[in-house]
């Protein structure tokens, strides 16, 4: 995120914390981990009539080993059985926009500094059944 925002001319690391702290929720987070290492995290608030992605980070290092994805498949099938649209915004020219649009993610609307997505129930792209992020908050992903 850092990256993007910087890229923008954007990043403020005071703004970053600030925002990031003022909307964390323990419950709603859980670590991404692979063979023990933590590679990430991903926040998914659950409101009533739908899941809002509200991050989903992997270290620079980790990305574009397909984990991003199979945490994406794992929300999907929750959103799924409860009949729920998952929502999500990302940073405007960010690789973010591509990567979720990939998956199934339609454009909805643009603000100020991001665009709006939603990916509506049984709305996925196929992705298979390799990763299980338990759904406990605070649990791992592993591969």
């Amino acid at each position: 995120m850092r990256e993007s925002l910087e890229r923008l001319g954007r990043f403020n690391p005071d703004r970053a914390r600030e925002r990031f702290v003022g909307g964390f929720d323990a419950n709603s987070t859980r670590r991404i981990e692979v063979s023990g290492d933590l590679v990430g995290f991903v926040v998914i608030k659950d409101h009533q009539s739908e899941l809002l992605l509200d991050h989903l980070y992997v270290i620079p290092s980790a990305q574009g080993a397909g984990i991003g994805s199979e945490v994406l498949a794992q929300i999907f099938r929750e959103a799924d059985e409860t009949g729920r649209p998952i929502k999500v915004g990302a940073l405007k020219e960010s690789a973010s926009n591509r990567f979720y649009t990939r998956h199934g993610f339609v454009f909805v609307e643009s603000g100020e500094f991001d665009n709006y997505y939603v990916r509506s129930h049984c709305n996925s792209v196929a992705l298979g059944d390799q990763a299980d992020l338990d759904t406990m908050p605070g649990q791992r992903l592993h591969r």
